[in-house]
């Protein structure tokens, strides 16, 4: 029977990217998708590719992913239409901008550099906006992709060098054995064992973890989605909002402006998310007033997926306390795309060698023992 170094649940992007990754180091990897690579969180996100409002504890991994995606089509083959148009984090009033400013302190002492715009050099760089805001920070490195293209381009990467990606199989459970762990396959009698298991698995990853006695409280949240029809260029970075709300960009292959804000419906044990037409109107709204051009323009479709959220808003990232060997990342509350890649490097790094050279202290499940609420999880606010 086959061994496995790497056993990996869950075929969103930071499974794909770890596959990869792993595969990169000469490691066997074995990968299981309950459905397609990248349906479900990881491709059906807004797509910004975002490190501005960052908390500090994702911050280093956040920039760490941003290098991975300035190197993409080197990496997998497709850039995935990944384009550095900057993030703009619009303040409403002067409580906003002081925030913004204390944050922009905080991010140059991690290597971020942000830049505070005034009230009068908004309204001459950004003419389109609305008159209601008073400033706002610009990332100017920060940017979007495609969320339906990324996590397959990985999956595609990884298969090209080794990697065994089971999609449509679903792992029922999975126990720890003499050799490492022992995964069982929907509908099949032997177990595929492995030395090292990878907990990947979105908004089912504490369901994993729970299985080894892991237990992190995570409950489920479906960012409703609205995307319209083309029209010019118009919007140059993303939008966002200090303190969350609306967010909006315009992609820039097709024209079509991508906006979010609430939440639908989702239900994690039936596999079913869906917009809310009341949700999707006052998003409409938001956007409108926030870009008054979009009045006229048309909605085509709005959408929603099922995604993770721990009590603090972050994700958990690292080794698991109590079993080695095991390894989690889940939870990212709605603002994991940008991280996706990186964390992938880093699970690889953490089976394969132990260690990494990425801070991610902060994200360890051990934060929740005992339970408690991260004091500055409002600056993980907004979707990437």
């Amino acid at each position: 029977m086959t061994v496995y170094d790497i056993a990996i649940i869950g075929g969103g992007l930071a499974g794909c990217s770890a596959a990869l990754h792993a595969r990169q180091m000469g490691a066997s990897v074995v990968l299981f998708e309950r459905g397609r690579c990248g349906a479900q969180a990881s491709g059906v996100n807004y797509g910004g590719v975002r490190q501005q409002g960052r908390h500090p504890a994702e911050l280093p991994l956040a920039k760490r992913s941003r290098s991975i995606w300035a190197r993409l089509a080197d990496l997998v083959g497709d850039d995935c239409e990944f384009a550095v148009t900057g993030h703009l984090k619009l303040a409403r009033n002067d409580a906003d901008m002081r925030d913004l400013v204390a944050h922009q302190a905080i991010a140059r002492s991690l290597g971020l550099s942000l830049e505070i715009i005034d009230r009068t050099d908004l309204r001459r760089r950004y003419p389109y906006l609305g008159e209601q805001f008073y400033g706002g920070s610009l990332c100017a490195e920060d940017g979007q992709a495609n969320p339906r293209l990324v996590a397959p381009a990985f999956s595609r990467a990884a298969r090209a060098i080794g990697a065994v990606v089971r999609e449509n199989c679903a792992i029922e459970r999975a126990v720890a054995s003499d050799i490492g762990f022992d995964l069982f396959a929907s509908g099949e009698r032997e177990p595929v064992r492995a030395r090292r298991l990878i907990n990947t698995a979105g908004a089912w990853g504490s369901r994993v973890a729970s299985w080894f006695g892991d237990t992190v409280r995570e409950d489920v949240m479906a960012p409703n989605m609205c995307v319209t029809e083309p029209i010019p260029p118009l919007i140059g970075p993303n939008l966002g909002i200090c303190g969350g709300g609306i967010y909006i960009r315009q992609a820039r292959d097709h024209g079509s402006v991508i906006f979010g804000s609430g939440l639908g419906a989702a239900d994690r044990d039936a596999l079913r998310a869906r917009p809310l037409a009341d949700v999707t109107m006052e998003a409409a709204r938001a956007a409108i007033e926030m870009v008054p051009a979009l009045a006229n323009v048309l909605l085509v479709r709005s959408w929603t997926g099922i995604e993770g959220r721990t009590p603090d808003g972050l994700p958990v990232v690292g080794a698991s306390p109590r079993l080695s060997n095991l390894f989690h990342a889940f939870g990212f509350s709605g603002h994991g795309f940008q991280l996706g890649p990186a964390v992938g490097a880093v699970l690889a790094e953490l089976c394969l060698r132990g260690e990494t050279e990425t801070p991610i202290d902060g994200l360890s499940m051990t934060r929740f023992d005992p339970p408690t609420t991260h004091p500055a999880a409002p600056l993980a606010a907004g979707k990437t």
